[in-house]
């Protein structure tokens, strides 16, 4: 009986990312059927995975060694009848595979009598050739019957370890845009894509606007949140839901709209000063945090306005949209009013309003080819919540950083530079390099990066800085094979 697994499973399973695992089905070194992998060609391509040692059995020994802690068991468990179906579930898939067994059992004991028929009927008057090719066959027979399969502790293994993960999350496919991401915990629908960094339709995110109305394609849903928006029956009927209300309980493939930026409606929102982090003495980190019934919804890349004690200025947001509540922000310091009261006086617990987002400077989502990053000093912003955003998505090839910032009193230097090597080390496809802006021109500088791309005509590039280097970069790049279409930009003076 085959065995197959989605692919956003056999990423997790084998510890790579589902780029990796798309690549490899591209190059011919692991085959799938229906975009499924089965269980045996898993076990052939990773022959040194050892399943057992997998995180996934050790969050399980570390939920129940912190059971008596009730808001961590609550949040890692799925909520009650959830568990109750995924277990039903995989109970009645456990019964089914027993009774084919017990029917296959029945026909090899049907067999073995039907051969002993045979050689006893023919005793003395079939060809002895063929007499010895039944007995042959039956001595076969029991031998592989009793033996035990290649592999049989692996793939006892990655069963288990497979029927863990789909006890404690379930997978979502989201069509057209074929993205996938996990259920986890009591995630809704709506949590668990955002915190993916999948940006699904969304308005108030808690059950009255209606705006994140999708389709069931396959699979089952399960209320765990009441809404006031009122579904048609016309609706109910064609399988609408709101995925801010409802969670996976098995696998689930649904129809559902991803937003871009011209979907995303303008929001005002009263933030919480979680703190204000000096990078350097040229530029800080404010941290927001905001209300749980109010997240930004925003794409990475763009911006808003932030308003303290009646003085307001205008930043990238520089935090990935997966990170929940948490918004953060690079203020520079130099003599706009905000800067000056940011650095001065906000502290702690103090209110930010956030209006916005604004701005087209976003990733493609659709896109699976490789991004080249440039940042020229606290472009650096948007660019980082650019980085992140991709690396949630899993969507890029290989990712390129460049960094340009000096050394003179007025720039503000590479100040999150060991994040950017932390990335470098921890990622595989992913590389880093910090440039000087004392190194030549703009279009020197520019010239050296789009040196190390000789050929860009499969590659994306996303560029903040000033005018006259994204111009020479954007000429070199486009010289160089690169699409219009790869060419993403944002002026920052």
């Amino acid at each position: 009986m085959a065995h197959f697994l989605p692919l956003s499973r056999v990423a997790r399973l084998v510890g790579e990312s589902r780029t990796v695992i798309q690549r490899m089905i591209h190059d011919g070194k692991l085959s799938t059927f229906d975009g499924m992998v089965d269980m045996n060609e898993l076990l052939r391509v990773f022959p040194d995975v050892q399943w057992e040692d997998n995180g996934e059995f050790k969050r399980v020994e570390e939920i129940k060694a912190k059971a008596f802690a009730r808001r961590v068991y609550e949040h890692a468990l799925p909520d009650k009848e959830v568990l109750a179906e995924r277990l039903f579930e995989m109970g009645r898939e456990f019964a089914a595979a027993k009774t084919l067994l017990l029917h296959y059992d029945e026909v090899l004991r049907f067999l073995d009598d039907k051969l002993d028929d045979v050689t006893e009927a023919g005793a003395g008057v079939a060809n002895p050739a063929v007499q010895q090719a039944v007995v042959d066959l039956k001595q076969w027979l029991r031998q592989e019957l009793e033996a035990r399969p290649k592999d049989t502790e692996r793939a006892q293994s990655l069963l288990a370890q497979e029927n863990v993960m789909r006890i404690m999350s379930a997978q979502v496919t989201v069509l057209p845009a074929g993205h996938e991401f996990s259920v986890e915990g009591n995630d809704t629908l709506l949590e668990a894509a955002l915190r993916a960094g999948i940006p699904l339709n969304y308005g108030c995110s808690n059950g009255n606007c209606g705006e994140c109305k999708a389709r069931l394609v396959s699979g089952q849903v399960k209320k765990v949140h009441p809404h006031d928006f009122v579904l048609k029956d016309a609706e109910k009927a064609d399988g609408a839901f709101l995925l801010c209300s409802y969670t996976a309980v098995n696998d689930v493939v649904v129809e559902a709209g991803v937003s871009g930026a011209d979907d995303i409606p303008l929001q005002d929102i009263s933030t919480r000063v979680k703190a204000v982090e000096m990078l350097n003495d040229r530029i800080a980190a404010l941290h927001l945090t905001a209300p749980r019934s109010q997240r930004l919804h925003f794409l990475a890349g763009q911006r808003v306005t932030l308003t303290a004690d009646g003085v307001s200025g205008e930043y990238y947001v520089a935090s990935c949209p997966c990170e929940e509540r948490h918004i953060e922000l690079h203020i520079r310091r130099d003599n706009r009013p905000f800067s000056r009261h940011a650095l001065a006086d906000l502290a702690k617990e103090d209110v930010v309003r956030v209006d916005g987002p604004h701005g087209r400077f976003v990733m493609k989502l659709d896109s699976r080819r490789p991004v080249i990053f440039v940042a020229w000093e606290d472009g650096f912003a948007p660019i980082k919540s650019l980085v992140q955003h991709a690396m949630s998505l899993e969507i890029a090839e290989s990712m390129s950083l460049y960094w340009v910032a000096g050394a003179v009193a007025d720039s503000v230097g590479h100040y999150q530079e060991n994040l950017c090597r932390a990335w470098a080390d921890a990622l595989d496809d992913f590389t880093y390099q910090a440039l000087d802006t004392a190194a030549g021109t703009t279009a020197a500088i520019a010239e050296s990066i789009l040196a190390q791309h000789p050929d860009l005509y499969r590659a994306d590039i996303y560029a903040a800085g000033p005018h006259a280097f994204l111009q020479a970069l954007q000429a070199g790049a486009l010289a160089r094979g690169l699409s219009p279409l790869g060419w993403h930009g944002e002026t920052i003076e």
